[in-house]
This record gives structure tokens, C-alpha cells and sequence, in this order.
């Protein structure tokens, strides 16, 4: 997954003021140990000096020059180091001191992108998420079976709600392997407390811990920036930003459909925020609590042709799982 411009400039505005930062903190050192020991200034010169006469005498055909100059200069940092140790200064202070030494905080090494460029990235992509706590609790690492019944078969599904969620999670699973290839879209339907946003959220962290962007939002939350980017009076160039954003990311999800106040304004955004990402080829996974059926007269035929068509439509059954989790901690 590429990065946006924006995205991967700031990124590297982190490396900029880094580099600075850490040639402002070698000049200090400098400084400060010139002050103490002016020998050492006497012999940085000289190893400065002996590199242009060595410059020199290359130019002019001496063959030798090279080795000389090496000598010469194993020679001074040795006795600049055994004079530096005397006063108690290590033997690395007067180097460059980089956060990653691996890259020397330039972000990539041999042509291609640091380990720390990478991390940097996961940590971008969360941040803007809008979801980074909520992933340390909901993932595919802390999803249990065991709220889920495993005795009664739900005609709806002919499985044990267990079983089925077994079989969902082995879809969700295939999602997020598959996505690099096919940025496929879903729509989970179901009453609350079934395992929707939770499913959403654990597909949600691993695609960003495989650098892929990923934005949640509950379908209020996403109608207000498409509002106040096309009807404030004082909408700025970050509000644009923002819906763009939700329009190129690698996936978005939609919480929470129909809870909003259904309008001509609603169900136009809807519409041109499901057709944009189709025609963009992103992925996109809504959740609702409305079955399909009551959905297509919410949203209109233009809409419901769109998600019916062009998404894997996977509702969820059984029992509310948040008050079976508080009965059972009583």
C-alpha cells in the first residue's frame, strides 16, 4: 500500500527535524568539548588538513597518498580518544547520535524503507483510524467463542450460533490475506450486540499493522464532515482534507448505519460515497442493524443495487453478547 502525499510527508518532516535536532546536539558537543580540551580542536584540524593534502598529492599521481592519509588519521583519533577518555568523555561523542542507527534516521537504507519508516507508518495509520485504544482490546487476538451458544441450531443459518461465528471469522480472516489483491467490501447485518463492530475492528488492526489505511466512523460522525465540507461557511482546507480522505483510504468503515436521521442529504452521501470507492477499487465495511430488506427503504433501489451487488452481505444471529459477558461476570 502506497501513502498518500500528505501522509508520507509527514513522515518524512519527522526525519527532517531529527537530522536537525541531532546536528544541533553534535555541535553542542563539539563546543563543549573544545572548550575543555582545545587540543582536540588542534586535531580535528589536523586530520581536516591532512585530508586535503591528501586530496592533493592523489591529484598529483601519488599513488600512496590514500594510505598515508589513513595512517595519519588512525593516528590522531587514536590520541584524540586517549585524550578525551582522560577527561571522561566516551569514546562515540564527538559522532552523529541517531534515533535509528540502521538508516542514520534518514528513513531508508540500501534504496528501500527503513524498519523504523515502517513502524512510523503503523503508528500514522492508527492515529488516524480514529479507533488506535479500541484495537488493543478488539482483535482476532482477543476474540472468544465462548459468549456464543453451541447447542441450539439457529434454522436461520443451520449452525450453532458458535459454529457460524467460527465460519464468519474464517471469512473476516480471508478479508484481510486477500485485500492487497481484491480490497473487497462487506456488509454485517444484525441487532446490537452481535459481534459487528467488533468483526469490523479486528479486520481494522491487522490491515493497519500491514501498512494498509484504514479510517472507522459511525455513519453520523461520516454525513457531518460531507456536511461541513460542502455547507460551513468556515470549512477549511482540513475538512476537505478529511472527506477526501474517507473517499481514497485503503478502507473505510461505515458503524452503525440507520441510526442517523435518513434524508435526501443522507442518502445522496451514502450513495456517492459507496459508488466513489467501487469506482476507486478501496474497500469499504458497513454495519447496520437493519436487515437488508428494510435497508432498500431507508436507503432507495440506487443504493441498495450498489451494496447488493457489489458486497458480501453477512448478517449475524443469536443473543446479545454484552449482556450475556455481564451476566456471566456477575
Amino acid at each position: 500500500m502506497a501513502l498518500s502525499n500528505s501522509q508520507y510527508e509527514s513522515i518524512m518532516r519527522v526525519y527532517n527535524r531529527t537530522q536537525l535536532q541531532k546536528k544541533h546536539e553534535l555541535d553542542a558537543r563539539v563546543d563543549e568539548v573544545y572548550e575543555k580540551i582545545p587540543a582536540v580542536r588542534e586535531m580535528n584540524d589536523a586530520i581536516a588538513a591532512a585530508a586535503v593534502k591528501s586530496a592533493k598529492e592523489l591529484l598529483a599521481g601519488d599513488a600512496d597518498a590514500v594510505k598515508r592519509l589513513r595512517e595519519t588519521i588512525a593516528d590522531l583519533k587514536e590520541q584524540r580518544q586517549v585524550l578525551m577518555s582522560a577527561y571522561g568523555y566516551p569514546a562515540d561523542y564527538l559522532e552523529m547520535q541517531y534515533n535509528c542507527p540502521d538508516c542514520k534516521d534518514t528513513g531508508y537504507k540500501d534504496g528501500k524503507k527503513c524498519h523504523c519508516f515502517r513502524q512510523r507508518e503503523i503508528d500514522l495509520l492508527y492515529a488516524q483510524s480514529n479507533i488506535r485504544e479500541v484495537l488493543e482490546r478488539e482483535n482476532f487476538s482477543h476474540f472468544s467463542y465462548d459468549y456464543f451458544d453451541d447447542t441450539k441450531i439457529d434454522p436461520r443459518s443451520g449452525k450453532t450460533a458458535r459454529a457460524y461465528m467460527e465460519q464468519v471469522t474464517a471469512f473476516c480472516r480471508r478479508y484481510v490475506d486477500g485485500f492487497k489483491e481484491e480490497k473487497g467490501n462487506i456488509l454485517f447485518t444484525g441487532k446490537t450486540g452481535l459481534g459487528k463492530t467488533f468483526l469490523s475492528n479486528c479486520i481494522a488492526k491487522e490491515l493497519i499493522e500491514r501498512c494498509f489505511s484504514v479510517v472507522y466512523l459511525p455513519a453520523v460522525e461520516m454525513y457531518e464532515i460531507f456536511s461541513r465540507d460542502r455547507f460551513a461557511n468556515d470549512a477549511t482546507d482540513e475538512d476537505r482534507d478529511r472527506s477526501q480522505y474517507l473517499l481514497e483510504c485503503d478502507l473505510l468503515i461505515i458503524d452503525d448505519l440507520g441510526t442517523e436521521l435518513v434524508n435526501t442529504f443522507t442518502t445522496s452521501q451514502l450513495f456517492y460515497v459507496v459508488n466513489e470507492r467501487l469506482n476507486r477499487k478501496k474497500g469499504t465495511i458497513i454495519s447496520t442493524n437493519l436487515p437488508a430488506n428494510e435497508m432498500r427503504d431507508e436507503f432507495t433501489d440506487r443504493v441498495m443495487s450498489r451494496i447488493m451487488s457489489q458486497y458480501q452481505i453477512i448478517p449475524l444471529y443469536g443473543e446479545d453478547i454484552r449482556i450475556r459477558k455481564k451476566l456471566e461476570n456477575r
